[in-house]
């Protein structure tokens, strides 16, 4: 049978300092990221579940929590669907003081097709798409949903659709609590690919 896997950004992060924050832990959702987990645990009850993964990070699991609840279904914690390595985790990247403007930064941004400022993108291809077939397979013919960060589901979703990795990161179409639904034929190849933002109201404007 025909079925999906929805690959969700977790809600929003309280980060008033504007860190990158990365793969370090205790970061948690903000009372609007919370807002976002019950509108997306609401969203997924129009869905057959059959699996929840779940990056480690502390602010997917909180947005799987009210899906999992939803559904009465337990939590499965891939470490595939972590966020993506980057060498300035933890510092600042506000506008006009954050880490880029200090020279010394500088020498990891050669190369930005790798990218050599932290994992490789085709790191990241590799071990989303074995997240995302594990969580297909887990699911057993029903829907599956898996948490997981911008970077890697932008780039997943890039490669599914053959679009060049290189990109601007602001035009990403990855927003806080999306949703890029990936889609299987009954064969269990890939067959599509849809997007929807179900807390777009909740959505801090620009």
């Amino acid at each position: 049978m025909s079925s999906s896997v929805h690959v969700i950004r977790h809600g929003e992060v309280e980060n008033p300092g504007k860190i990158l924050y990365g793969r370090q832990p205790g970061w948690t959702l903000s009372s609007r990221g919370q807002e976002m987990a019950q509108v997306l645990g609401e969203w997924s009850k129009s869905i057959d579940l059959g699996a929840l993964h779940v990056s480690p990070l502390q602010r997917a699991q909180e947005t799987a929590a009210p899906i999992s609840l939803a559904h009465d279904i337990a939590i499965t914690t891939d470490e595939r669907l972590i966020e993506a390595a980057n060498v300035f985790e933890g510092k600042a990247f506000g506008v006009g003081d954050g880490v880029l403007r200090h020279p010394a930064a500088w020498r990891y941004l050669w190369n930005p097709w790798r990218p050599s400022w932290g994992e490789p993108y085709d790191e990241q291809i590799n071990r989303m798409l074995a997240a995302v077939f594990a969580a297909h397979k887990s699911a057993q013919g029903k829907d599956a949903i898996c948490v997981s960060h911008q970077l890697p589901i932008w780039i997943l979703r890039s490669a599914i659709e053959s679009r060049r990795l290189l990109h601007d990161p602001r035009k990403r179409e990855c927003t806080l609590a999306s949703v890029t639904s990936i889609h299987f034929d009954d064969e269990g190849l890939i067959s599509g690919l849809t997007y929807s933002e179900p807390a777009r109201h909740l959505l801090p404007e620009k």
